[in-house]
């Protein structure tokens, strides 16, 4: 079993910043993907950007610019960088790591952070 815990969300102003942090409890022996969605109140969870092992970043058109995500590939976490943040980045934001341990496969979920932007 494996659990992936966020951490870092909370309230700011626009215009401001915040980052978020993902660590699963356990490493993997292979990750396929690292990347953090958000819910936002009345809508879909939606994908806001994703790492892979290899190629670049992707992100949301919505966060291009403004979000940075990254990870340290030996731990296999996953931070997000948010600045210049907007009253509509107001979310649940998620950690979703998928990979391998062992030969057992993962797609596993964090609890989901709470960010709220004020205008």
């Amino acid at each position: 079993q494996v659990t992936v815990v966020e951490s870092g969300g909370g309230l700011a102003q626009a215009g401001g910043s915040l980052k978020l942090s993902c660590t699963p409890s356990r490493r993997f022996s292979a990750v396929r993907a690292r990347a953090w969605y958000r819910q936002r109140p009345g809508m879909q969870r939606e994908l806001v950007a994703e790492i892979l092992p290899e190629g670049s970043p992707k992100y949301a058109d919505s966060v291009q610019g403004r979000f940075t995500i990254s990870g340290d590939n030996a731990k296999n976490t996953v931070d997000l960088q948010m600045s210049s943040l907007k009253s509509e980045d107001t979310a649940v934001y998620y950690c979703n790591i998928k990979g391998r341990i062992g030969f057992k496969v993962f797609d596993e979920w964090g609890q989901g952070t709470q960010v709220t932007v004020s205008s």
